[in-house]
């Protein structure tokens, strides 16, 4: 997959996975307009990945890896 750094996106409605524990080691995601805004829940204002849709169903249909 192909990430696009992008230093200030503006999405509203970050979110943690579900599956997410307490061990802070997590990504949020937000729907952007044509893409997906991925970030380090420990780092919100640091760097954020723009991945296509198509991208980010690919990474989220994956199996986990162990």
């Amino acid at each position: 997959m192909n990430g696009t750094n992008h230093p200030h996106p503006t999405p509203a409605g970050w979110r943690k996975s579900s599956h997410s524990g307490d061990e802070g080691a997590c990504v949020e995601m937000a729907p952007l307009p044509g893409a997906v805004a991925v970030r380090d829940s420990k780092d919100p204002a640091g760097p954020v990945l723009v991945f296509p849709p198509h991208a980010w169903a690919v990474f989220t249909a994956a199996p986990p890896r162990a």
